[in-house]
């Protein structure tokens, strides 16, 4: 992921075309006259990590350019170029043919360069009105509203299944363990559902922090807005985002989305694991309840009889 952007961001034109990075240079170049030391750039550098918001970075761009042709910062023929650009360059990333030069430090400064390449005149105008700080925060947002989506469906399709197998399981009957140590009977199915339960919780959480990242920061810029005349709900509505930010200054700081996913994700990973371990344990010799499929399983290059 980028590194979160504070302060102001020279990238972030109060003019349409102001401010556009020349040819091989970074996006926050601005007033400098000498291009960043090579190990200033590979310090800085994060585009190993975030091109991956590719698709939601260009979507963004696409959203902002509509946005821009909407209020008549730019004409409807620079739109219809910046258009086909941003479809050009979300071809080559997907067939790999999308070439990264050295001063891509992130995945925001590539696409730009190359929209600019591609777009002439009209691809400088790409960056109008907006920053990497509230560009940022919206890849992330977007990213996160994928992946969030992607992990509560999963969570629900592993629920179904223990739900099945808890009534396949009818009223057979398996030793409850405490400190691996036989205590009481406990029906399988009972078993079974005390795991589709901790997911229905991990499934709530992921819901819950979903619905408080559905917030559009585009348009926040790099701290205090712009004195363009943008339209946040606009783009907000355009991305599939419920709200817009309602103060600037937080919209651009706001990580604790990133943080409760961090933790969802942990905890998911650990009722996973807690699941993973009983498979691990009732399929031992030790234990026998379970026998897993040569398909599903894995040996050792040292002990045969495992």
């Amino acid at each position: 992921m980028s590194p979160t952007r504070t302060g102001d961001d020279p990238g972030d034109p109060t003019t349409p075309g102001e401010g556009s990075p020349p040819e091989g240079r970074p996006l926050w170049h601005g007033r400098f006259e000498g291009g960043p030391a090579p190990e200033l750039l590979e310090f800085s550098v994060s585009l190993p990590y975030d091109r991956r918001l590719a698709g939601v970075d260009i979507a963004g761009s696409r959203a902002h350019v509509a946005m821009l042709a909407s209020v008549g910062i730019i004409t409807a023929e620079e739109h219809a170029i910046l258009g086909t650009a941003l479809d050009r360059v979300e071809r080559e990333l997907e067939e790999g043919t999308f070439e990264f030069v050295p001063t891509d430090e992130d995945i925001h400064t590539a696409v730009e360069r190359r929209v600019t390449d591609l777009a002439g005149d009209a691809g400088a105008k790409l960056h109008t009105g907006r920053s990497r700080n509230d560009q940022i925060a919206l890849d992330l947002r977007l990213w996160l509203r994928s992946a969030g989506r992607r992990a509560g469906a999963a969570i629900h399709d592993l629920q179904a299944v223990l739900l099945d197998r808890a009534r396949e399981a009818g009223d057979v009957y398996l030793p409850g363990y405490t400190h691996l140590q036989r205590a009481q009977p406990v029906l399988l199915a009972h078993h079974l559902l005390a795991h589709f339960w901790a997911l229905s919780r991990d499934a709530g959480r992921w819901r819950d922090l979903l619905r408080r990242a559905d917030v559009s920061p585009l348009g926040a810029g790099a701290l205090a807005g712009s004195s363009l005349p943008l339209d946040p709900a606009a783009t907000a509505e355009a991305l599939g985002f419920s709200r817009c930010f309602q103060n600037s200054l937080d919209a651009v700081s706001d990580r604790d989305f990133v943080a409760e996913a961090l933790f969802a994700a942990a905890l998911t990973q650990v009722h996973l694991s807690r699941l993973g371990e009983e498979i691990v344990l009732w399929t031992s010799d030790e234990f026998g309840f379970m026998h897993l499929d040569d398909a599903w399983s894995t040996g050792s290059s040292m002990l045969p009889q495992k």
